[in-house]
């Protein structure tokens, strides 16, 4: 099981955390939500917990609930900066369908 991060995501967490003045890496999560069920949960991880999947890539870390990983297994995540927007995207390989605004997203059946 992987996640990879792009040059872009990888600097963008490090710039954060290095912003907040702690943290070990981003939290990655899946959360019930949106009209096709599932939507991407951020936060700063201020440990690695025993239940926790560190990954490591372009020198920054990601920590994901070993529960969670079937949900972002093989995903790479990027930065994307449009405009006056910026936010993490996601490419998974876990995806079957996404909701019309793209905050939401549904599995494939295994």
């Amino acid at each position: 099981m992987a996640i990879t991060l792009t040059e872009r995501a990888a600097r963008q967490i490090r710039q954060q955390l290095g912003k907040r003045g702690k943290g070990v890496a981003l939290r990655l999560g899946v959360k019930k939500s949106g009209c096709s069920g599932f939507a991407y949960s951020f936060d700063y991880a201020d440990e690695v917990r025993e239940n926790d999947q560190l990954f490591e890539s372009n020198g920054a870390k990601v920590v994901v609930q070993c529960d969670q990983l079937p949900f972002v297994d093989g995903s790479e995540v990027d930065f994307i900066q449009e405009g006056l927007n910026s936010s993490f995207k996601f490419r998974n390989p876990n995806i079957d369908n996404t909701c019309g605004c793209g905050e939401s997203f549904s599995l494939k059946t295994q």
